[in-house]
């Protein structure tokens, strides 16, 4: 059964958070708000909860998954960023922007795409998250909460828990996010190439 943190959107109870830290150190799916929508999360190291994670949402190897990371500097730990790429990412960070990125060694092979060695990594703006991020110390791996055969992620925290009782260890209510998706940049040609239009505006990066 799946606990359920009810928080404040803008200052979140620490207290609420850390246990939910704790669920995700012990191997939990959690559903969290984002500045887009909804997403499930996991543990960056844990194999068990990211193929528990892909099979809430029904994805196979070559679906990106995200990394979450808390600022600019986590998350070229875990991406290889030219200074082109820096600066321009720059521009849009935090913000409801995914970049396509070359993973480094720092990401598990198992998560990153099998032919390109690519992965999905954004810096979110939310305030919840953020201090999520803040206290687990770490960037999370994370899916839009999309349902298979859904168009629409979900939104509503109490159908969330509804639906997913069983398959994730808690829900973070922070009332209703963004229903529109994030803004997918592939930056790993020669040229950044707008792979979805979202939230973001690509205008942030010049494009």
């Amino acid at each position: 059964m799946a606990q359920f943190f009810t928080v404040h959107p803008d200052n979140p109870q620490v207290r609420l958070l850390k246990q939910a830290v704790e669920l995700l150190n012990r191997g939990s799916v959690l559903a969290v708000p984002t500045d887009s929508s909804y997403a499930l999360v996991c543990h960056l190291d844990d194999k068990n909860a990211a193929d528990q994670l892909r099979r809430i949402r029904d994805v196979d190897d070559k679906h990106h998954l995200t990394l979450l990371c808390r600022d600019l500097s986590e998350l070229a730990n875990y991406a290889r960023v030219d200074n082109r790429q820096f600066r321009a990412i720059k521009q849009a960070t935090p913000g409801p922007f995914t970049f396509i990125l070359e993973a480094t060694k720092e990401v598990p092979r198992r998560l990153s795409h099998p032919q390109r060695k690519t992965i999905g990594l954004r810096v979110p703006e939310h305030n919840v998250l953020k201090e999520l991020l803040a206290l687990h110390g770490a960037p999370l791996l994370a899916a839009t909460l999309i349902m298979p055969g859904e168009d629409m992620p979900l939104n509503d925290p109490e159908e969330i828990r509804e639906r997913l009782e069983h398959q994730v260890g808690a829900v973070i209510d922070a009332g209703a996010c963004s229903l529109e998706p994030t803004t997918i940049i592939d930056m790993n040609g020669d040229e950044p190439q707008v792979l979805r239009r979202g939230q973001g505006d690509p205008a942030r990066l010049g494009l």
